[in-house]
């Protein structure tokens, strides 16, 4: 007679159930962290349309963050000059650009990712503005971009190009110095530097460009952003020197090489 036994349980799973719980568990805690950020996110969002930061934070942020080198009082120091005057133009340009606070010392202060929000910005150029006012924000229809786009450029081509290069493409000054690239400028802050006159640029006031004339460089520049060259490689856009040592250098001395490779083959 045939013995039945009967199949005694170990209790071990399979090797793959461990991974299989943790896989779902990360799964799931994933989508509860996902969930979670962007309902945040929306908050403050929402939070951020509704919410402004006074001058006294403004104060609060300067002398936190600049009266270092600018002074409590804004009457500058050896590590930085007095922004008497300077107007919260300036402020926003200098900071919405990452340029202040500054990093370190050197012949020209470099762009760099910028440390404080639009409303921490805009709280310490008011500060600023409400200590020494100086040049402020332009109308809306300056920097709109439905300037003249032909009279900008040629505007730009006149008082612009020699340090800017006649693309924005920027370019090498003395002693270290350069002139920035506009293919990334804000509208703002093209304007801001027209009139505050940053770095080694010099201030442009209403005797030498009109709002009219600003709006149409603003209009020309932001048209150049919006429409990249149709032509083939650009070489930088820096112009007939740089496209003469193409030539000269691949151009020429293909044929050279040519040349050299014929005479060798015909002895």
């Amino acid at each position: 007679m045939a013995r039945h036994t009967k199949r005694r349980k170990t209790g071990r799973r399979s090797p793959f159930a461990a991974a299989a719980l943790i896989g779902i568990g990360l799964l799931i805690t994933g989508g509860v962290y996902a969930g979670a950020s962007a309902a945040m996110a929306a908050t403050s969002d929402d939070d951020s349309t509704t919410s402004t930061l006074t001058v006294e934070d403004g104060q609060k942020l300067f002398q936190a963050n600049c009266a270092t080198c600018h002074g409590m009082n804004l009457q500058g120091t050896d590590n930085g000059p007095s922004l008497y005057g300077v107007g919260e133009l300036a402020v926003h340009f200098q900071v919405s650009t990452g340029r202040m606070p500054l990093e370190a010392q050197s012949p020209q202060a470099p762009s760099k990712p910028v440390q404080f929000t639009d409303d921490q910005i805009d709280a310490i150029a008011s500060y600023v503005q409400s200590i020494s006012p100086g040049p402020t924000y332009p109308d809306d229809e300056v920097l709109d971009g439905d300037g003249d786009v032909a009279a900008g450029a040629e505007l730009f081509r006149i008082n612009c190009a020699m340090c800017h290069n006649v693309a924005g493409a920027g370019g090498a000054l003395t002693e270290g110095k350069y002139a920035p690239s506009l293919h990334t400028t804000t509208a703002l802050n093209m304007y801001a530097a027209m009139v505050t006159g940053p770095q080694n640029m010099p201030v442009f006031n209403n005797m030498n460009l009109t709002a009219e004339d600003k709006r149409d460089i603003i209009s020309a520049l932001l048209w150049m952003q919006e429409n990249e060259s149709p032509g083939g490689y650009g070489l930088g856009d820096l112009g007939p020197v740089s496209e003469g040592l193409f030539i000269w250098i691949f151009g020429i001395g293909t044929l050279i090489a040519v040349t050299v490779w014929i005479t060798a083959k015909s002895n």
